[in-house]
Parts: C-alpha cells; sequence; structure tokens
C-alpha cells in the first residue's frame, strides 16, 4: 500500500477521533453544569411547539362567528345579518327546593352514620370477623361440594 493512502486513512481516523473528544467535551461540560444531578432546563422553548389551544362549544363559536359578521357589516356599511343568532339548547335544570332540602338531609343521615363508626371503632372489629367466619363456612362448603360423593 502506498504511503500517500496511508496518511490519507492515518488523517481521517484523527479527525474521527477529535469529533469524539470535542462530543466527550460537550458532554462533561453539560454534566459539571448540573449541580443537583438534574439536566438544567433549556432556555428557549423547541421550535415547532404550540401552546394550548382553548377549546369552544359550539354555541360559543356560534356566537363568536355572528359577532363577527356584524362587526364586518358595521365596517362595510351592510344592515344587520336577517337571521339572529337562536341558541337551541335545552335551558339550564334547577333544583327544587324540596329536592335540595331532601338531599341536604340524606347528607346529614350519611355524615351522621360516618360520625357513629368513628366513636365505635370494635363495630368494624366484629364486622371483618364475622366476615372471615362467614368465608370460612364458604370454603367448607365449596370444598364439600368439589368433593362429591356421587362422583
Amino acid at each position: 500500500m502506498p504511503p500517500k493512502f496511508m496518511n490519507e486513512i492515518i488523517n481521517a481516523a484523527i479527525e474521527g477521533y477529535e469529533l469524539q473528544m470535542a462530543r466527550i467535551d460537550q458532554q462533561i461540560a453539560e454534566l459539571r453544569a448540573m449541580p443537583n444531578g438534574r439536566p438544567a432546563e433549556p432556555a428557549a422553548k423547541p421550535k415547532g411547539t404550540l401552546p394550548k389551544r382553548r377549546k369552544f362549544s359550539a354555541a360559543t363559536r356560534r356566537k363568536m362567528r355572528e359577532a363577527q359578521q356584524r362587526r364586518w357589516a358595521q365596517i362595510r356599511g351592510e344592515s344587520k345579518p336577517s337571521t339572529p343568532f337562536k341558541v337551541s339548547s335545552k335551558p339550564k335544570r334547577r333544583i327544587s327546593a324540596a329536592g335540595r332540602k331532601a338531599m341536604a338531609e340524606a347528607a346529614r343521615k350519611r355524615w351522621a352514620a360516618v360520625k357513629v363508626a368513628k366513636e365505635k371503632p370494635e363495630l368494624s372489629a366484629t364486622k371483618k370477623t364475622t366476615r372471615k367466619r362467614i368465608a370460612g363456612k364458604k370454603a367448607a362448603i365449596k370444598k364439600a361440594a368439589v368433593e362429591d360423593p356421587r362422583e
């Protein structure tokens, strides 16, 4: 192999190692810049990311469109559009006084039950043991069903 090709290969290898060394030096600098072990926050937002847009309901978009049409008509000197904006949605539902009273009473009963349960923790312990006994009985019944002598 002639020395000319040998020199080109050696020069290419040197350039490759210098690029690796520059990359490693950059990574070391980044690690030294992180005193708490977390990566530093980027100074600027990455390109191509847009902020999240708000979503409007169909009725709101219709209102906005109608208002914009009125503004443009005023600028052009035209009269208002012949069809005014009408919302065809259901009227808002309201709770009656009797319904509100019934809900409040039910909430009072639930909270009273919670307070009683906090005051008497031994009741919940007896329930657990009862459940265990019942579960044991069920297991015995299942076992007996599996060991059916009719087979």
